[in-house]
């Protein structure tokens, strides 16, 4: 998909409540092509409203389950995390598409957002 949003003059970015090295590393480990930037304390994704807060049996599952601890990899004391979401968002600042979804397994339509791209 990025050569085809690279022919649109678009730029694909990804944005994590990591700290910055967290998000570096994590680009680096799977070779992401595109800059991950980050949002820390979630200050851009709650301005927008897309921050929930994790439930106590959400935290176990991270900490015990998983071993992923967010306030450690955030850098801030909470259990929250960002809503998923897709936007396109013109030079002018116009956001010309969104896709948001708490379920981090639905994602926008690549096609969709290759659409909203030929728009602008």
């Amino acid at each position: 998909m990025i050569p085809h949003l690279d022919r649109l003059g678009a730029t694909l970015v990804a944005v994590s409540p990591m700290l910055p090295d967290g998000s570096l590393s994590m680009a680096e480990k799977n070779a992401l092509t595109f800059e991950v930037l980050s949002d820390v304390g979630n200050e851009v994704a709650s301005a927008y409203g897309l921050v929930f807060q994790l439930s106590d049996e959400l935290v176990s599952i991270y900490q015990d389950t998983w071993n992923i601890v967010l306030p450690q990899l955030n850098g801030v004391d909470s259990w929250e995390l960002p809503v998923p979401g897709t936007f396109v968002i013109a030079q002018s600042g116009v956001v010309r598409f969104a896709f948001v979804d708490p379920d981090h397994t639905r994602r926008a339509e690549p096609t969709r957002i290759l659409a909203a791209l030929a728009e602008d």
